[in-house]
């Protein structure tokens, strides 16, 4: 099952990489553009095959794709026949639009999942304060704590030690009632550790009062140790748009506020407390394939599975979409950015009666542009290593 997990996370990804570059490619045929090469891979050509004057194929290494539109930059050489139809002759607004295609496909894909996640699933809910799972360890630390593991030799939690089980419903905790999860958490977080504590639970339609002394988790607080029951409920047409909307606004502030903690994450990638870090905010490939495996392979209900795999696939395609859209070259947002500074320049010199002054100089961006690209790969193989000897579960 964990295998079926990382295959699983592996196809997505590569249709998504497809997808974002049909983006590209079906945005740039509509204009006119010529588009000689549509190849899923890298590497050696398995097959290929001409449809038109475009070449579609696989390439031997299934890690992306690309499609090749004739002048791109004022570097590429293009026939003379061919460049009335290049990408570098068409109206600016054209080329804004292919360029930002490709993320706006990866949003696309986003909310598709999304919506039909809530639609045929449902969303994932843990409204009441019935009991999913109870701890049988104090854990070490916080990381402990979110991976659910236990050492030997740690002492039993404060949920078992007080006799809770499975299923059970907690209706008040140190006199305060609870009909949510929110008011059941804002309780435990509200005693002290060490103290004795009286709770009331419902099990089996019986009404129980239990004992027990909370615990203390260093860099998290009191600790209890129990989970929520989670259920899933499905809200309707508008309900799922509205789900789409929400999950859209918080995963976006998520990526955004990712991307403005690489800096500092950096230097915690490989601390041993990287979970309580900027750096656990943050996760590779490899790391989010490792993820879908180990969710698929968990002993939980198919919902919960399906509901982990579609949104962390959806999530990872609005991350995507924003990286590539920062105004960095080689990615789609550095072209983005010189189509946009080239229509400003050609605007500011109809202003002053002179002529456009025409395309930016490439060759002046190819070191700029290499440079990226390395901070990139050095910054993905980090990423790619601190997530294989330095793993943060994000499920």
């Amino acid at each position: 099952m964990d295998v079926l997990g990382w295959l699983i996370f592996l196809v997505a990804l590569l249709v998504s990489v497809m997808l974002h570059e049909a983006g590209h490619f079906a945005t740039a045929k509509a204009f006119g553009m010529k588009c000689t090469q549509f190849f899923v891979g890298f590497g050696p050509t398995i097959w290929s095959t001409y449809r038109g004057e475009t070449e579609y194929g696989i390439k031997a290494l299934p890690v992306g794709g690309f499609v090749r539109i004739t002048g791109m930059t004022s570097i590429d050489q293009v026939d003379e026949e061919d460049e009335p139809r290049s990408f570098r002759r068409a109206p600016g607004w054209q080329r804004l639009i292919v360029l930002a295609a490709g993320s706006f496909m990866h949003f696309v894909v986003a909310a598709v999942l999304i919506f039909g996640l809530a639609l045929g699933i449902g969303i994932e809910t843990d409204s009441t304060t019935a009991l999913g799972t109870v701890a049988t360890c104090v854990p070490a630390n916080v990381t402990a704590m979110d991976n659910g593991t236990c050492a030997a030799g740690e002492a039993k939690s404060p949920a078992l030690l007080a006799g809770l089980k499975v299923g059970d419903t907690i209706t008040s905790f140190d006199g305060v009632k609870t009909a949510n999860w929110t008011e059941l958490t804002n309780a435990i977080l509200a005693v002290k550790p060490g103290r004795p504590v009286t709770l009331t639970v419902e099990r089996d339609g019986h009404p129980l009062t239990l004992h027990t002394v909370l615990a203390t988790v260093p860099g998290h607080g009191s600790y209890f140790g129990i989970g929520a029951s989670t259920t899933f409920q499905r809200p309707g047409l508008f309900g799922a748009i509205s789900y789409v909307g929400t999950g859209f606004s918080e995963t976006v502030t998520g990526s955004v506020s990712a991307i403005s903690q690489i800096p500092s994450a950096l230097p915690n990638l490989f601390n041993k407390d990287r979970s309580s870090t900027s750096a656990g905010d943050i996760t590779s490939i490899y790391g989010a394939a490792r993820d879908t495996g180990e969710a698929v392979a968990a002993n939980v209900g198919w919902q919960y599975k399906v509901s982990f795999v579609l949104l962390l696939i959806a999530t990872l395609n609005i991350f995507v979409g924003i990286l590539n859209m920062l105004p960095l070259l080689p990615m789609d947002g550095g072209h983005f950015a010189v189509v946009l500074w080239e229509r400003v320049r050609a605007w500011f010199a109809r202003l002053r009666g002179r002529p456009d002054p025409g395309m930016v100089d490439y060759t002046k961006l190819v070191p700029l542009s290499f440079g990226v690209f390395l901070i990139l790969v050095v910054f993905g193989t980090m990423l790619i290593l601190a997530d294989i000897v330095n793993p943060v579960n994000i499920g």
